[in-house]
């Protein structure tokens, strides 16, 4: 796949709550910043994180808005519409930042404002 091709694969697994296939688009030693999990190590740390969140969403939709790749770098604009696991709806604009290595990737970066993940941060499981 092209770096293009994995950041759409990026998003279309991501709404069809496909995070097995979500996760085989990084390689074993990726390193992410996400704005709540916080700094994230391993592919081997990512696969089991991203096991609940069918638990801890019971809606999530990440809409790209604009993408833009160059070489081995892509950032894009997007915007959640969610809700947590009781319903809760969140609503979020977001930027993602990748690098990628041997058609994966190998950093990941998002931005956005915490406040709205209130209900998700917040919920009781």
């Amino acid at each position: 796949m092209s770096n293009k091709e994995i950041i759409e694969a990026y998003y279309k697994y991501a709404n069809a709550g496909e995070w097995d296939q979500w996760c085989d688009l990084f390689t074993d030693d990726m390193v992410m910043d996400e704005q709540l999990a916080g700094h994230i190590e391993g592919l081997a740390t990512l696969r089991p994180m991203m096991g609940g969140m069918k638990v801890a969403y019971s809606k999530f939709q990440n809409v790209p808005k604009h993408i833009l790749v160059d070489g081995d770098q892509g950032a894009v604009v997007s915007h959640i519409s969610a809700a947590n696991a009781a319903g809760i709806p969140i609503e979020a604009d977001v930027m993602n930042y990748f690098r990628f290595r041997d058609g994966k990737i190998s950093y990941m970066a998002n931005f956005h404002d915490s406040k709205p993940f209130e209900p998700f941060l917040n919920q009781k499981l």
